[in-house]
């Protein structure tokens, strides 16, 4: 069975951080973001199969797009009392 997920990657401290919002609980990390995607895949398929064997329903892929949206926040204005 073939999945097309959505990815997340945030950048930490100290490397970079992956999970997926359809399949809550599986995360990696990794130095570069290659290293976390390549873990990411691992881990994905990992998770998946574990699923499988226990039985359980394999996860719906809710997520059909992303989006960077750019908002510009107006500087608030503080008033002394």
């Amino acid at each position: 069975m073939r999945y097309r997920v959505l990815v997340v990657l945030e950048k930490t401290n100290r490397n970079y951080s992956a999970y997926t919002p359809d399949i809550p609980g599986c995360i990696a990390t990794g130095k570069t973001i290659e290293a976390t995607l390549d873990n990411m895949r691992e881990a994905l398929r990992t998770h998946l199969h574990a699923m499988a064997e226990d039985g359980d329903p394999m996860p719906e892929i809710a997520t059909i797009d992303a989006q960077f949206l750019d908002i510009q926040v107006e500087q608030a204005t503080r008033v002394a009392c």
